[in-house]
């Protein structure tokens, strides 16, 4: 099993220094940009070339590894690495007729980037390792950080995701139909019977390792599934919980990732009707946004809820109970074919 030790985030919502999730930030013009902190962690000569990705992990994941002793490896996941990097790297090629160009952009826009800086910056030469795997991205790095601290329950890791809104990227993903084409504020979200939803950006990074004492949470069960069917991803919910819960226990709460996009629908309720009407159902992706690893932001949220033990009102979809409870189930789907199933105790 994976205890969540120590947790630190940057999103659009106030999740880093000080924490406020009960307050809802509310997007601007279709997008809910990450809320930059200053940069304290980050040498000033190195930040002004640093891409967005790399300074949202850096500054993240630094204050969980400063003051204690060097960890056993950084398992970071990302869907898309620092793409508007990529994009400026690719222009320079023809701007300069692939002559001489300054290798910047190119270090900056290579998925792996995060990871490295954050071990150059503190000095690690253990086990590092970047997954991309679109929407899945953050859940193999969760699955690598699991099957690491199940050979090695001592060794602590760094565990974490990020992506970032790139302009490229984002007029893609708008053009490919992801993303809402009317103005909207996240607060209105679910309430638009329309395709598409808005885009997020953010990082979450965790302290992880084997050992249950004085940890936040434990990850008892996650799966993974690739799918067009809704009725089978209930089965799968369905048969989830029944292999992950001991018989008399339930889920307190089903964190969806629901994102506004009425094409997805048919998952979330199918898997809401699979887990019962007495269970409590919130979602979270008016606060993060959609982006590959937007799960990351949901584990954040549970570690968060199961210290504060209650949920914030806006995330709240049904049932009344504002108590995280022992046992939350997250389902994230990202583009209705890429599938995860995570579920999370209380320790």
């Amino acid at each position: 099993m994976l205890y969540i030790h120590q947790t630190s985030c940057i999103s659009p919502q106030q999740t880093f220094e000080p924490i406020d999730i009960d307050t809802l930030r509310l997007s601007a013009e279709n997008l809910l940009r990450a809320k930059e902190p200053v940069y304290h962690h980050v040498p000033p000569a190195q930040l002004r070339r640093m891409g967005k990705a790399v300074k949202l992990s850096v500054e993240a994941a630094m204050p969980l590894l400063q003051g204690r002793p060097a960890i056993d490896g950084i398992i970071i996941g990302t869907g898309n690495g620092g793409m508007d990097d990529s994009i400026k790297f690719l222009n320079q090629i023809i701007e300069y007729d692939e002559g001489m160009l300054t290798p910047g952009n190119f270090v900056q826009s290579t998925g792996n980037a995060p990871a490295a800086t954050i071990s150059m910056l503190t000095g690690n030469k253990s086990y590092n390792i970047t997954h991309v795997h679109r929407g899945q991205a953050f859940e193999n790095a969760l699955l690598d950080a699991i099957m690491q601290t199940a050979e090695h329950p001592q060794k602590t890791f760094l565990l974490g995701a990020v992506d970032e809104i790139s302009d490229y990227n984002h007029h893609i993903e708008c053009l490919d139909g992801w993303y809402k084409q009317q103005p909207l504020l996240n607060k209105d979200l679910y309430a638009a019977d329309s395709p598409g939803s808005m885009a997020g950006e953010g990082a979450a990074m965790f302290l992880v390792n084997g050992s249950a004492a004085g940890a936040i949470a434990r990850c008892d069960k996650l799966q993974m599934f690739s799918s067009s069917d809704p009725e089978w991803i209930a089965e799968q919910c369905r048969i989830f919980v029944q292999e992950w819960l001991k018989e008399g226990d339930g889920v307190n709460l089903f964190l969806s990732g629901e994102n506004g996009d009425h094409r997805l629908m048919p998952f979330y309720t199918a898997c809401e009707s699979a887990l019962g009407s007495s269970t409590n159902i919130a979602r979270f992706k008016h606060m993060s946004g959609e982006y590959p690893t937007a799960s990351a932001f949901g584990c954040w949220l549970i570690c968060e809820m199961f210290q504060r033990r209650s949920i914030p009102a806006h995330m709240i979809k049904k049932a009344g109970r504002q108590t995280a409870g022992r046992h939350i189930l997250l389902y994230n789907n990202y583009k209705g074919v890429q599938h995860s199933l995570m579920g999370w105790s209380l320790v």
